[in-house]
């Protein structure tokens, strides 16, 4: 009896609305259920208007044992934005682009820097993955042979402060392994082409279909986000760091991250993305599990 949420992205006001019609009350001012709990995804912060008061709603959620909160790439990149390096700097370089990705979350909360810095510290505490007797949860990407490593690495399936300074650099397992985990898995386009993301920032590399056997796969038909100028042809598999998959045999797995558009749906009767772009205007979607052996579109509820 689990409502999987997607990313909120600071709408407070919109998961509000999400949670009553769910069935969630306010009692003392934390949201709940006399029979479900709350699945976040992750990615409850930058964008959106209200990134302090959907913190608050979330981890009393938590506290409360009302919800259990997933680390998101937001959350992660938060961390890595604060964390000095000790020769200087930060661990996520102060970058334009970098600032204006968290700019909202900053500006909110302007003359609150301990209770921004509580917050930081609640991140720490969440887990990157969550998986029951018959469901996984991430925020972008399962991967079998990556959650193996995160379970013998991780504490308490968490980032300890050692592990976040180790997590950055480049070419290691943990910076990789972590970057799929919250980020996605990602392929070079062919030769000469790129589009221009959400943000204004021009890419060369596609997310995928984790999912999907790539062997079967065009450009076209592997990317999570549709682009014209991607060709139907077959997906060069020397591009790829693994041609492993998740498999339709697997639990089901509830992940955000990906901007989809549109009315919910699923990709298969495992796979089920819950972020549909509350922050450009899009739903904000939940999935109801009830036990379903198999995943159905009618549990989908949005707002």
């Amino acid at each position: 009896m689990i409502d999987f949420i997607g990313d909120i992205h600071g709408h407070a006001d919109k998961l509000e609305e999400l949670l009553q019609k769910l069935g969630y009350t306010k009692i003392n001012g934390v949201y709940s259920h006399p029979d479900r709990k709350v699945l976040f995804v992750g990615d409850y912060i930058d964008r959106g208007p209200k990134i302090r008061e959907t913190l608050q709603i979330v981890k009393s959620m938590v506290d409360s044992e009302n919800a259990i909160a997933l680390m998101g790439n937001h959350e992660y990149n938060a961390l890595c934005f604060h964390f000095q390096e000790t020769e200087g700097g930060h661990l996520r370089k102060h970058l334009i682009k970098n600032i204006i990705q968290h700019y909202e979350t900053l500006k909110q909360f302007q003359n609150r820097q301990r209770e921004y810095e509580d917050f930081l510290e609640w991140f720490k505490t969440l887990p990157l993955y969550f998986e029951s007797d018959n469901f996984k949860a991430v925020h972008a990407c399962w991967d079998n042979n990556n959650i193996k490593f995160l379970r013998k690495t991780l504490v308490n399936d968490r980032l300890t402060d050692e592990l976040i300074y180790q997590s950055v650099r480049k070419g290691t397992e943990l910076n990789e392994v972590l970057e799929q985990t919250l980020k996605g898995k990602e392929m070079k386009m062919p030769e000469g082409l790129f589009f221009t993301d959400k943000d204004g920032t021009e890419r060369r590399e596609i997310r995928i279909k984790w999912w999907e056997n790539p062997s079967l796969m065009t450009y076209k038909s592997i990317s999570v986000e549709p682009l014209d100028n991607l060709p139907d042809q077959p997906v060069e598999l020397s591009e790829l760091k693994s041609l492993d998959f998740y498999r339709d045999t697997d639990k089901k797995v509830f992940f955000g991250h990906y901007w989809l558009k549109g009315e919910p749906s699923l990709y298969k009767d495992n796979i089920c993305c819950l972020d549909y772009s509350i922050a450009k205007g899009g739903k904000l979607v939940a999935y109801r599990l009830n036990g379903e052996t198999t995943l159905e579109s009618k549990n989908h509820t949005y707002v």
